[in-house]
């Protein structure tokens, strides 16, 4: 009771002093108010931040509690960022509950904030807008500090340092100003020197990384000459753009066919310096960076596209000009057939030779169609030998080349050296009864795939396939190297040798090589990651990842030494036809005989020495010269055979070098060093 009567005292007390006058003064810093406020509405954005007002004495009370709360009127004052004072009127009844008064002649200030009345909020921007007119109207006519002359600015301490802290802001925006200024004068400079690179003056800077600087200049002019132009197209400057053109018709027409300085015409020099005074004006007047640069990715784009469209039409026609027998090579076995059958030579018999069955000698087995290519083999492989006579060629070629291929070695006999030519179709055991390729060549799922109609064959489709579809797929002399030891039952030792090698050196060490009971005798092609099994054969399929190593080290056909006895013990010929069955789809490895022979031959592969055997002739233009010029055997494998317009100009020596230009045969069908 005694509490409640000390409360009630109290409160009339303070009740009976705002009743007098009222004078709450709610001072507010603002720490983040912009310096320019100058709008009522400024105003009450910043009064709205401010909802509480901290009452510290021996009690605390809600404005719900104050009789007549509606009539009482609060005066507030506040500076804003500038230091200037600012008042405003608000009515104690538009106050949140959360507001709380403060005793002013209280100075202990330690107990709590007391209790804080839920409900109510600030007044609706109607009535504070109208508090705040007539504040601003208070303000502004000078009538505040009459009505209200014992409120002073705040203290002198503080608002020098409010003026401080407004000094630095300004010297921060205004280095930070001066910061962007000088790099877009340094973006501008490093564009102009840029643009100085179109000159013809500042040339010599191309010598730093290119030695025809000229030519290099003249072409980066035509560049940007283009760029220029479409730009001046899209903004209508006809004038400008026709100039641009022109110029880059002059310019291409100064370089001609010139790939360097020295080629170009005396006379380049000047368009060179014309095109620059005339790229000087477009910069000037077009000059626009993101344009620029748009036009440039456009232009970028553009000749990828173009790139990647020549790249496939480059790829289909080398394709296509690999298989493409050349007019030489087929007047070649017409002239000889011809000749052939003029001659008698077809109604003598021929002679039995003990020589082709003899193991002790060294036997060579080549299977080709092109009697020049075989030619070339045959006379390389005699020129190096020691004991030539003691050389046995196997050749077999097909029906219509047979004729041409004896006709050939009956005029061109080399020297002591033992030939023997056969036709496939002589083997009568070679049928699809018993070959696997046979039988699927004759399955109407592969003659679709070779012979359909509506295959592929434009420029822009069917480049892969295009290169499964080579005729020396389809043929079984391609396949006949997986049947040696039918072929030649009473051999022991047989050299298979593609028709695309040349031999520079004497063969004969090979039969002396102890294979350690491996059948095949061969030269590995993998170096690091390259020509692995994963590169040859499917091993997404579960045939092949469950029996084979992805990456065990593949190897080369074209110079191989096979043990047919090893041969005929495990029967390697069995072991083809179980893999080559089991790819009748195609889903094991894509059509060829290197797949199925690595497949074969797996685990039964002797490494031989790789001088015996280098490879890369007809696709590789970075051999290595002295590593060519040692090896036994160079191998033309790829689309640039030697005697193809294809080849690598400065491999061809070593292959022609034993093709006879002289040959009666060779003139009259117009062949040519």
């Amino acid at each position: 009771m005694e509490a409640r009567r000390r409360h009630s005292s109290t409160f009339s007390s303070f009740a009976s002093l705002l009743a007098i006058s009222i004078s709450l003064v709610i001072i507010f810093q603002t720490p983040f108010v912009n310096a320019g406020i100058s709008d009522i509405r400024a105003t009450q954005r910043e009064l709205g931040s401010y909802r509480r007002l901290a009452y510290k004495g021996h009690f605390a009370t809600s404005f719900k509690d104050v009789p007549n709360e509606k009539d009482i009127d609060i005066i507030v004052t506040y500076s804003d960022a500038s230091g200037a004072i600012r008042i405003n009127r608000v009515k104690m009844s538009h106050l949140s509950p959360s507001w709380v008064l403060e005793n002013p002649t209280d100075g202990n200030h330690d107990l709590p904030n007391g209790s804080q009345i839920p409900g109510g909020s600030l007044p609706a921007d109607g009535r504070l807008e109208e508090n705040l007119d007539r504040s601003m109207h208070y303000h502004q006519s000078g009538e505040a500090e009459n009505i209200y002359p014992q409120l002073s600015p705040m203290t002198p301490v503080k608002l020098k340092r409010r003026i401080l802290r407004q000094k630095r802001r300004e010297l921060r925006a205004t280095a930070l100003i001066q910061l962007d200024k000088e790099s877009d004068i340094n973006m501008q400079a490093v564009a102009l020197e840029q643009a100085k690179s179109l000159e013809p003056r500042v040339k010599e800077k191309y010598n730093i990384w290119r030695k025809d600087s000229t030519l290099k200049l003249m072409q980066d002019q035509i560049i940007m000459a283009k760029a220029y132009a479409n730009i001046a197209k899209s903004i209508n400057e006809s004038s400008l753009y026709n100039t641009l053109i022109n110029q880059c018709r002059e310019s291409r027409h100064a370089i001609g066919e010139a790939n360097s300085d020295a080629e170009l015409h005396p006379s380049a020099l000047n368009q060179a310096q014309t095109m620059g005074h005339v790229l000087s004006i477009a910069k000037d007047r077009l000059y626009d960076c993101p344009t620029v640069q748009r036009k440039f990715r456009a232009m970028v784009q553009l000749a990828e596209d173009t790139v990647n469209s020549l790249k496939k039409k480059s790829t289909f026609l080398i394709q296509l000009a690999a298989k493409v027998v050349p007019k030489p090579l087929h007047c070649l076995p017409l002239q000889l057939a011809a000749d052939y059958f003029g001659q008698g030579h077809h109604k003598k018999e021929e002679l039995s030779n003990k020589k082709l069955e003899d193991p002790s000698l060294y036997h060579y087995a080549v299977f080709s169609d092109n009697v020049l290519a075989t030619s070339v083999v045959v006379n390389s492989t005699v020129a190096h030998a020691k004991e030539p006579e003691k050389h046995v060629f196997h050749i077999v070629t097909d029906k219509l080349n047979v004729v041409a291929m004896k006709m050939w070695f009956i005029v061109n006999a080399p020297a002591k050296a033992t030939i023997q030519v056969e036709n496939i179709d002589d083997f009568k055991w070679l049928n699809s009864s018993y070959c696997s390729v046979l039988r699927q060549l004759e399955s109407a799922r592969l003659k679709e795939y070779y012979f359909k109609a509506n295959h592929p064959s434009s420029l822009s489709a069917g480049v892969d396939s295009l290169k499964y579809r080579n005729p020396k797929y389809l043929s079984m002399l391609n396949h006949l190297r997986f049947y040696l030891p039918e072929v030649y039952p009473k051999l022991d030792k047989i050299l298979f040798l593609d028709d695309d090698i040349v031999v520079q050196k004497d063969l004969t060490p090979l039969w002396s090589i102890d294979l350690q009971g491996m059948v095949n005798g061969a030269v590995e092609t993998c170096k690091e990651s390259f020509h692995r099994f994963d590169k040859y054969l499917n091993f997404s399929h579960p045939k092949i990842s469950e029996n084979f190593d992805k990456n065990s080290c593949g190897w080369a056909f074209g110079m191989n030494m096979f043990d047919l006895k090893e041969w005929r013990k495990r029967n390697i010929t069995g072991i083809y036809h179980y893999w080559q069955d089991l790819n009748e789809d195609r889903t094991l490895w894509k059509l060829g005989s290197l797949p199925p022979g690595l497949l074969t031959f797996y685990n039964l592969t002797y490494p031989l020495d790789r001088s015996w055997h280098v490879l890369g002739l007809g696709y590789d233009p970075a051999l290595n010269k002295t590593q060519i010029e040692n090896a036994a055997v160079v191998h033309y494998n790829g689309n640039y055979k030697p005697w193809l317009d294809l080849a690598i100009s400065k491999y061809k020596s070593y292959w022609s070098k034993y093709v006879m230009f002289d040959n009666y045969y060779l003139q009259l069908c117009n062949f040519k060093e």
